[in-house]
């Protein structure tokens, strides 16, 4: 694997790497010392690198595990960001890698009035399968075997926003035996409503050896995902997913669909994932 950058970020002291995979970058953060845990996260441009963040504001999420991490005694996991495939040549290219395939191949049908038409996919344009198969089967042991770490699926987890919400939930459930924990923050419901919710909860894996973390804010387009947010609620009961420790669902009422927004429910999501 070729590191093509190193980069420092304030408020921790190892370096974030970028390296490719198939043309696509991402960055990971690792600390010093060995440590058990994995997160991956979707919009790796919004993770680490404000050059590349939206507005450049990112999640600020190295130095919020590090911190929630230590206060609790452990070390802070291994974090690697996920590039979506949005460029000039590939515009929609993250609609196309963020959006669940096989939930719209089956029948579920996307809320158009909700797409804006430049965005509009057709389900032949959908990259989803791979683009989790790539983070599952390639990303992760190609990362984890360079930095020496040893993947324990107990404690690898993915973390995305919005339609990377929608991909969180839909890598959880692909590949239930790698990631035990999903943390969902905004998922965009909207794209298919109702059907996508309850296909999508399907889906997920059985509330055994799992957590999940779902939150919503309760302004700006975040207003539109409550009435979906409370029926994966109900839905979550119905599969027997209990709050606690297996389940958290949040509304943060105040907040909007943004960096940071995200940003500041990342503490808690993380605490959630530790407990």
């Amino acid at each position: 694997m070729e590191i093509n950058q190193r980069f420092r970020i304030r408020g921790v002291a190892e370096l974030v790497n970028t390296t490719y995979f198939a043309g696509r970058r991402v960055d990971f953060w690792a600390p010093n010392e060995p440590t058990e845990y994995l997160l991956v996260a979707h919009d790796g441009q919004n993770i680490f690198d404000k050059r590349t963040a939206t507005k450049r504001r990112t999640w600020k999420l190295a130095q919020s595990a590090d911190r929630i991490f230590r206060k609790a005694g452990l070390t802070p996991p291994v974090i690697i960001g996920v590039f979506h495939s949005s460029s000039k040549e590939n515009v929609n290219g993250r609609g196309k890698d963020l959006t669940p395939q096989s939930i719209f191949q089956s029948g579920v049908q996307p809320l158009l009035a909700n797409i804006p038409p430049k965005m509009r996919l057709a389900v032949s344009d959908l990259n989803g399968d791979n683009y989790q198969r790539l983070i599952a089967e390639e990303i992760i042991p190609t990362i984890a075997a360079a930095i020496e770490h040893q993947i324990t699926p107990s404690k690898t987890a993915m973390i995305g926003s919005s339609m990377g919400g929608l991909a969180t939930l839909y890598g959880f459930g692909k590949y239930p035996d790698l990631y035990k924990t999903a943390l969902a923050f905004s998922t965009h419901w909207s794209l298919g409503g109702n059907p996508l919710v309850k296909s999508l909860i399907s889906h997920l894996p059985k509330p055994v050896d799992h957590k999940l973390w779902l939150s919503s804010g309760g302004k700006g387009l975040d207003q539109s995902y409550i009435p979906h947010h409370k029926y994966a609620q109900e839905l979550l009961a119905q599969h027997n997913w209990r709050l606690g420790k297996q389940l958290n669902v949040k509304e943060f009422k105040r907040a909007r669909h943004n960096e940071n927004a995200w940003a500041n429910q990342v503490d808690q999501a993380l605490q959630f994932w530790i407990n």
